[in-house]
């Protein structure tokens, strides 16, 4: 288990207006600590990052009606889909949390940066 080392600050950031990717990209770098010298990848010493406005974001071009949340129960006929803006309106922490988590790396580390991400909306 890495040993989290406590954060030099927390940063917060309006997400009105912005780009979904470029934001979550953004947050993803932060919480890493990858704008650090002293990065490691096995070392978690990134900042506690703050999101607020949630809900205004942006995404560019047909994304909002062309892109898709898929999510399969498991059973015969049990895949539901889901676009951008129907998501968006459900629960638009849920949209920002999954875009930052697909950013991050898929080892042991990824649930202890995203305890330190809050949303607001």
């Amino acid at each position: 288990m890495p040993k989290p080392q406590t954060p030099n600050t927390i940063i917060t950031l309006d997400a009105a207006g912005q780009t979904l990717g470029r934001l979550a990209s953004r947050v993803a770098m932060l919480l890493r600590g990858k704008h650090k010298v002293t990065f490691r990848p096995d070392v978690i010493s990134g900042e506690k990052v703050i999101v607020k406005n949630v809900g205004k974001i942006l995404v560019s071009g047909r994304k909002a009606e062309a892109k898709i949340y898929p999510h399969f129960s498991g059973y015969p006929g049990g895949l539901r889909i889901k676009t951008f803006q129907e998501k968006i309106k459900q629960d638009p922490k849920q949209v920002f949390r999954l875009a930052v988590k697909r950013m991050l790396p898929d080892n042991r580390t990824r649930k202890h940066l995203l305890k330190r991400l809050t949303i607001h909306v």
